[in-house]
């Protein structure tokens, strides 16, 4: 038994309400479970309940054991003095507060169903690729979609709060935040975090005063990133930018980000960060106003259209310096411009429509998404073959985040697949004592498929 069984028992209705009485005898209603609180203090927040004949307003705990109580040492935390109802598997110690006054406990050894309690421990400890793999199948093609709608927004939401944090660093300049997030699209997963490093070292506003000269910019961009502090290049190319870059370097004062941090090995060349540098230099070069460009842009061609760049001539010949290439333009490929549109592209404007309130901007995220073609990955593939197919790259991103945000971490009772499985072996509990049946199981069902009313309003009103 797991605390979390406590946890979902309650938040779901999951457990006998007939005869419910604290372990002193007193008759309880429940009339509002309470708010899940993921932080630190009581697990429910704002519950409402009548214990004996006195009708309570406050917060419940849950333990295995109530002397985990004081294994956790809340008798010695005031927060806790709210506690109207300790909620435990086993009852092994009465517990009072930091006022001497016993709180109220509830014993659920006998409320929750074995079943339930033992399928809960299979999905647990199961090796499939996924807890749910075998049965996954069973579950209803329409709690399957809405469950993705909501993993979808929770993706985007995730992304936009990191970009949030960003932001305000940036002292809510969107031009450099977009920068320094397209710059680490541009070295994906394995070089993303040194192309990010670069972006930061090297300022946008820096860039901009050398936009008229592709040269100077890719003398700016390889100096930062250490890639030109070899001092015997035999090609012409490389000496001039390093020349070049010595004397901005001690214009400007920079200081560039170490050579160590980028990987070669196990990259196609084309995506080598010689080549990826070149190409953020080129389309900084030929797009001004690039921020402004991609937002306003309206739909998947359009923003495909804003990164065919040209590279110079050097880049025709060469992935990396020195070493002489099949003469051909290294253009980014479709593949990774929809990821950099997937992953930078879709929050931001996201974010912008969120910030600024316009819905609008919000619901063109969510329509590129559903425009382009899923990713594709191994993560992608394995979603395939236990029946899981996206249409889309809306449908990839809410499956990407089901693997790592839930299966991964064993969160099966938070999820609505997981749920579905799990109310399939249960049973079939009545409603709560003075609860309208329907009415109370359903809003807590509906919370795990609705969109956040801070998502996306039009889509939300469709999805509810």
């Amino acid at each position: 038994m797991k605390e979390e069984l406590l946890h979902y028992a309650w938040r779901m209705r999951r457990f006998h309400h007939h005869d419910l009485q604290t372990t002193d005898g007193q008759r309880v209603s429940i009339l509002h479970p309470g708010q899940h609180n993921p932080d630190a203090g009581p697990d429910f927040l704002n519950a409402r309940l009548r214990i004996g004949d006195t009708l309570w307003a406050g917060n419940v705990e849950m333990h295995l054991r109530s002397s985990d109580w004081l294994q956790h040492r809340h008798q010695e935390d005031l927060a806790y003095d709210n506690v109207i109802l300790h909620v435990v598997f086993e009852d092994d110690q009465p517990i009072a507060r930091t006022t001497g006054s016993l709180i109220p406990c509830l014993e659920m050894k006998n409320r929750i169903s074995r079943r339930l309690a033992a399928h809960y421990q299979r999905l647990l400890h199961n090796e499939s690729w996924v807890p749910c793999a075998e049965a996954l199948p069973t579950v209803n093609e329409l709690t399957r979609h809405l469950w993705l709608d909501r993993l979808a927004a929770e993706r985007l939401e995730q992304k936009a709060g990191l970009m949030t944090k960003r932001l305000t660093q940036n002292q809510e300049d969107w031009e450099a935040t977009f920068y320094q997030f397209l710059a680490r699209s541009f070295g994906s997963k394995v070089n993303g975090d040194p192309m990010e490093m670069l972006a930061q070292q090297t300022p946008l506003l820096l860039l901009k005063k050398y936009r008229h000269s592709l040269f100077q910019m890719e003398a700016l961009l390889f100096g930062q990133s250490g890639l030109l502090e070899q001092q015997d290049w035999a090609d012409e190319y490389p000496r001039r930018l390093l020349q070049e870059y010595r004397f901005l370097q001690k214009k400007h004062g920079l200081r560039p980000i170490p050579l160590q941090a980028w990987k070669f090995m196990r990259l196609r060349p084309a995506n080598f960060p010689t080549v990826r540098i070149a190409q953020l230099a080129a389309l900084l070069y030929q797009t001004a106003s690039l921020f402004s460009k991609v937002m306003s842009a309206q739909d998947v061609k359009e923003l495909e259209n804003v990164f065919e760049v040209k590279l110079s001539n050097y880049w025709w010949e060469h992935y990396t310096f020195d070493k002489t290439s099949r003469r051909q333009q290294k253009a980014l490929g479709q593949s990774t411009v929809h990821l950099i549109i997937i992953n930078t592209i879709v929050p931001f404007l996201f974010l912008y429509g969120k910030r600024k309130g316009d819905a609008r901007m919000q619901d063109k995220a969510l329509n590129v998404l559903e425009d382009l073609r899923p990713e594709q990955n191994r993560i992608i593939r394995g979603w395939k073959k236990v029946g899981m197919n996206a249409q889309s790259a809306y449908q990839s991103q809410a499956l990407l985040q089901l693997k790592s945000a839930y299966c991964d971490q064993r969160r099966c009772l938070e999820c609505a697949i997981g749920n579905a499985l799990l109310k399939e072996e249960g049973l079939a509990e009545e409603p709560w004592p003075g609860a309208v049946i329907g009415e109370d199981w359903e809003k807590d069902w509906g919370a795990l498929f609705s969109l956040p009313q801070s998502v996306v309003p039009a889509k939300a009103a469709s999805l509810c």
